[in-house]
């Protein structure tokens, strides 16, 4: 009998992160990782570690989450991998696409980028459906001034106003590609939507969430847009705006290399 050898996955996956405690695994808490290993060992037989691009925290969500792992027992397709896998995920939790990889494919490691997506509402009547995914706001958000505002925070800067307290990286440098609202049509409600995409190399944590909190500022008429270059430069946490809540954030997507 053949040995069996490992073989290495690219999954990307969509979540609604409502009633999950965020992406890692946590004792006593349901996470998304979790979830995924769980279904693992009912394919495989074995504990499979499951590596996500990036740990989205609690209530936070994803269109195309991608995450790496490594198994020698699954035999069948990746195709096949996909299916068995949905069969045993809540239906909160969706594999979207599943691929063979290289064997030293790291969903962390190998990411070369990342576009959040943070949904807001200004004015008009809570929507049933949709209060989960969006931060509603009851005062007038001057767009035009957060518009402006956005623009300043692309190209390569130090970021380290707006990384959390308490979560040290090596580098708070990172290279902001785009930072751009999105005007999307009323409500019948009442009031208006929009959104705010972001997409750089690299984030630190809760970074987008601190921009989407201190463009809010802004568009409250607290600063002015010229104000993002003083809190750049200070690279201060404190000078920066509060932390947007989580429920209103998506990871969208994860860019990678062409496999070879």
């Amino acid at each position: 009998m053949a040995a069996l050898v490992d073989r290495t996955f690219k999954l990307t996956i969509a979540y609604d992160g409502t009633d999950f405690s965020g992406w890692q695994i946590q004792p006593q808490k349901p996470t998304i990782q979790g979830m995924l290993e769980r279904a693992l060992v009912k394919l495989t037989r074995e504990r499979v570690h499951v590596t996500g691009s990036g740990r989205t925290d609690a209530g936070v969500h994803a269109l195309a989450q991608v995450a790496s792992l490594r198994t020698p027992n699954w035999r069948a397709s990746a195709s096949d991998l996909l299916k068995a896998m949905n069969v045993n995920l809540p239906p909160t939790i969706v594999v979207t696409d599943a691929v063979d990889a290289p064997n030293d494919f790291h969903a962390i490691r190998d990411a070369i980028g990342k576009r959040y997506r943070y949904q807001l509402q200004v004015g008009g009547l809570r929507n049933v459906f949709d209060y989960r995914y969006r931060w509603h706001l009851y005062h007038d958000i001057d767009l035009d001034a957060v518009t402006e505002a956005a623009s300043r925070f692309v190209g390569k800067h130090d970021f380290a106003s707006f990384q959390a307290v308490g979560s040290p990286r090596k580098s708070t440098t990172r290279n902001v590609k785009v930072c751009e609202i999105i005007r999307e049509p009323s409500m019948n409600g009442g009031g208006h939507l929009f959104s705010i995409e972001i997409e750089a190399d690299g984030f630190l944590y809760n970074m987008v969430r601190n921009i989407v909190g201190t463009l809010m500022e802004v568009g409250k008429g607290k600063y002015p847009p010229q104000h993002i270059d003083n809190v750049i430069e200070a690279a201060n946490r404190d000078v920066a705006g509060p932390t947007a809540p989580p429920q209103a954030l998506f990871l969208k997507r994860v860019d990678y290399l062409p496999f070879a």
